[in-house]
């Protein structure tokens, strides 16, 4: 299918998705460094236990080697990534002794430095991980910028909203870690070859889990607006096959959007994304000897695209939407190989 269905301000490496207001990163990652290896044996979660409700709990904005007793002598049990989480079991001069989930199959208990440990307790803590989270985004926008810097802000993001639920930065920090996940697993996903199946039930969508938490913990904001955007994806064809069925599908799911979200940042996407797929069916309906519904789909592109380009302020889709009101008007097809 020749999709235009692209948001701006986001890696070719892992497709494009909607951003929020806030300028976001480009970034160099592979598809395949998402998917989680299994360890099959390793030892599960101590943290679950009665006791562990007491312990704190906290992540480390740095690399932290695991050693086993308090003493950089010691022998190393592991390395931990940023944005991993740690339970604190005790702490005993600049060190503390702490279960850390290294992955979601591993735990490890040992000690670590008590250096660059944020828990729920540390003051400014918010910031902080969303600091070292827009770092790492940052890292991840580099071509060779640190591995696993964009799974890195993952967490850190996560992490910020979960332990400072009441931060003004949270709701943002948990939809930005959801939208790194949802575009990895989308990059993912595009690789697989139910990725070209026409119809969405036929191929294997994006985890909608984490959206969702954004859509139920932070309700009427713009970042739930966001969520719900991202999972349209997951409603779209892989490939339209040069029916009409999925480009009529696609655009009332897009209409509809714009309908229940209308203070959303992706509005005017929407409405874009809406009118183009009626102009694909301009050339689409006559493939079909359908005539009367290709007029019929004309316009209406042209009056969704005019939604669009008669918004306020610089936006992409505002140009974009002028230039398909151009081509339409012009006899240009906007979908297909056709020529002239």
């Amino acid at each position: 299918m020749m999709s235009e269905n692209r948001s701006a301000g986001v890696s070719p490496a892992v497709g494009r998705a909607s951003r929020p207001p806030r300028s976001r990163r480009r970034w160099h990652v592979s598809a395949v460094s998402f998917r989680i290896i299994l360890i099959a044996g390793l030892p599960l979660a101590l943290a679950l236990s009665t006791s562990a409700a007491d312990y704190q709990r906290g992540t480390l904005v740095r690399v932290a080697q695991i050693y086993l007793s308090p003493d950089q002598s010691s022998a190393k049990l592991a390395e931990m990534d940023r944005g991993r989480e740690i339970i604190v079991l005790e702490t005993s001069r600049q060190w503390v002794h702490v279960e850390a989930n290294l992955t979601e199959v591993r735990t490890v208990t040992g000690w670590v430095l008590d250096q660059g440990v944020v828990r729920a307790s540390t003051p400014n803590g918010d910031k902080i991980l969303f600091g070292e989270a827009v770092d790492s985004e940052d890292q991840a926008s580099r071509r060779h910028g640190r591995t696993g810097a964009a799974q890195d802000a993952m967490r850190l993001y996560y992490r910020a909203a979960e332990y400072f639920p009441s931060s003004p930065l949270a709701g943002e920090a948990m939809y930005r870690s959801a939208d790194i996940r949802w575009q990895l697993e989308k990059a993912d996903v595009s690789t697989r070859p139910s990725s070209r199946e026409r119809e969405s039930y036929l191929r294997e969508g994006m985890e909608e889990k984490y959206m969702k938490e954004v859509i139920k913990k932070f309700p009427g904001t713009k970042w739930a607006d966001l969520a719900a955007f991202h999972l349209i994806d997951n409603k779209l064809c892989g490939d339209w096959q040069g029916s009409s069925k999925c480009p009529v599908k696609e655009s009332e799911i897009y209409e509809k959007y714009a309908t229940e979200h209308p203070q959303s940042p992706a509005l005017a996407e929407s409405l874009y994304n809406a009118a183009w797929r009626c102009s694909a069916l301009i050339e689409i309906y006559k493939t079909e000897d359908e005539p009367k519904k290709s007029e019929e789909a004309k316009a209406k592109a042209v009056a969704l695209a005019q939604r669009v380009a008669s918004q306020s302020g610089p936006s992409d889709w505002v140009t974009r939407a002028q230039r398909l009101l151009y081509l339409m008007d012009q006899g240009v097809p906007t979908y297909g190989n056709l020529t002239q």
